[in-house]
């Protein structure tokens, strides 16, 4: 029974995702529908909160500022909508839930970068372990 309920649940992953980690700058390409067309839409903003893990409830959030407005959008990690996730930078963060960049403003949200190549190298020495 519970084999069946497992292949259930990875029937609809997708495995083309990459690792999203709070404090990373992403660009979230989604397909949206306007009457009979349908067309790419970029969210560009940080990473704020990963939730449920990699498994089919997966979320994440992106904040950016937009006009001088704060605008956050909630993705499921594998809904058929999301075309592809860049990943711009990463930042170095002690926390995994960012949310008290919602009360930062300009200079003040500033988060100390880390270079994408130092990050990448990082993971690949970690799964060679």
């Amino acid at each position: 029974m519970t084999d069946k309920i497992k292949l259930f649940d990875k029937k609809g992953l997708r495995t083309d995702i990459p690792d999203i980690k709070s404090g990373m700058k992403v660009r979230v390409w989604q397909k949206i529908k306007e009457g009979g067309k349908e067309r790419l839409q970029a969210f560009e903003g940080i990473v704020i909160a990963v939730k449920h893990g990699r498994g089919k409830s997966a979320a994440f959030t992106v904040r950016k500022i937009s006009s001088g407005v704060g605008v956050e959008r909630i993705f499921p990690l594998h809904a058929p909508t999301i075309d592809k996730i860049e990943i711009l930078s990463q930042a170095k963060v002690r926390r995994v839930k960012l949310y008290y960049l919602r009360g930062k403003i300009d200079k003040r949200s500033k988060m100390k970068q880390v270079e994408f190549a130092e990050v990448a190298a990082s993971e690949v020495g970690k799964n060679e372990n």
